[in-house]
């Protein structure tokens, strides 16, 4: 794994980079030696109370991603560590399973079974409900107040002015995000 290492209000220095470096390559166990893949890893302070951590690791058909926010971080760096671990984990399972039952082989994973108590379970990823509903075409400040009015986190919609279904969502700071279709 390749390491891109960023700061921003704060200096990446070599203990830190090792630390990063160091923490991060615990997750190539759950790699093929095949796979390459690039980490970004951007590390933040915050009015020197709170730092963060953002690491996203693209690959060919998976982006894992994590973020982390703590007072410390050496802390954060093994929080968005044990986050990534658990994706790797959760999608692991779901490849595995997918293999039993259509009998391909995995892509990116090694297929040897683990014996974690943290593996996910087959009942945690069971669909239990599908809606159908028309979008009605407006404006994403609508969309917002309507996602609000029904006290979700997300409100899927026709955008009024590209015709093209759109995503507004709530973020964890409280702000608003928008998700559009590439054209």
């Amino acid at each position: 794994m390749k390491y891109n290492i960023r700061g921003e209000n704060i200096e990446v220095t070599p203990a830190l980079r090792e630390y990063v470096q160091k923490k991060l390559s615990k997750l190539e166990r759950y790699f093929d030696n095949g796979v390459q893949a690039d980490a970004n890893v951007n590390l933040k302070y915050y009015n020197d109370k709170e730092s963060k951590i953002e690491v996203t690791i693209p690959m060919t058909h998976l982006v894992m991603r994590a973020e982390e926010y703590h007072e410390d971080m050496y802390a954060a760096i093994d929080l968005v560590v044990d986050k990534l671990e658990r994706q790797i984990r959760k999608h692991k399972t779901r490849v595995n399973r997918k293999l039993r039952e259509q009998q391909v082989d995995a892509k990116y994973f090694i297929n040897a079974e683990t014996n974690d108590d943290t593996d996910v379970n087959e009942e945690d990823i069971e669909l239990v409900r599908t809606k159908r509903f028309n979008l009605k075409p407006m404006d994403t400040e609508e969309a917002i107040l309507q996602m609000n009015m029904l006290g979700h986190n997300f409100f899927v919609f026709t955008n009024s002015d590209t015709n093209r279904t759109n995503v507004v969502y709530r973020r964890k700071d409280g702000r608003y995000g928008l998700i559009e279709p590439n054209e």
